[in-house]
């Protein structure tokens, strides 16, 4: 059998970056799942919330956010206690870029809540700070959102 170069360059290319598509994708499973430990850990409050520009904080202030393993969002203050979802997501299956997780949030009320329920992309994420933003559809606008560990 005569040694075809071309093929062989073809096929190491192949392995080179599948095995690179392969470290990728373990990366953000693993920033996934670093993300979701420090969320599920203690409680955490809104910082910040900027609506399309508005500043809308104080509608949030003195509510505590629990994130359990159950994927059950719970917020709660001396006398309110609301129930929505979370997850961290891939947003795009052929990009495995740390960019592609989304922070999916949903309430189904009161208006308030609902409007944090979008699939919101990280800015940031540390173990006591989670920055997020969604620009909208509709208008084009920038939301931006901010979660502190308490």
């Amino acid at each position: 059998m005569k040694f075809e170069p071309k093929i062989a360059i073809s096929v190491l290319t192949i392995v080179v970056v599948t095995s690179m598509m392969s470290c990728s994708k373990d990366r953000n499973k693993q920033t996934q799942l670093n993300i979701e430990d420090s969320i599920k850990s203690g409680s955490w409050k809104i910082t910040k919330f900027i609506d399309s520009g508005k500043d809308e904080t104080a509608h949030f202030t003195g509510y505590n956010f629990t994130f359990t393993d159950g994927s059950t969002l719970t917020a709660t203050n001396s006398s309110n206690t609301y129930s929505g979802t979370w997850s961290i997501t891939d947003s795009n299956s052929k990009d495995d870029t740390q960019d592609d997780l989304d922070f999916n949030i949903s309430f189904g009320s009161p208006a308030d809540f609902e409007e944090l329920s979008d699939d919101w992309d990280f800015i940031s994420h540390s173990e006591t700070k989670i920055e997020l933003k969604d620009v909208s559809g509709g208008n084009g606008g920038t939301d931006y959102l901010t979660f502190e560990k308490n």
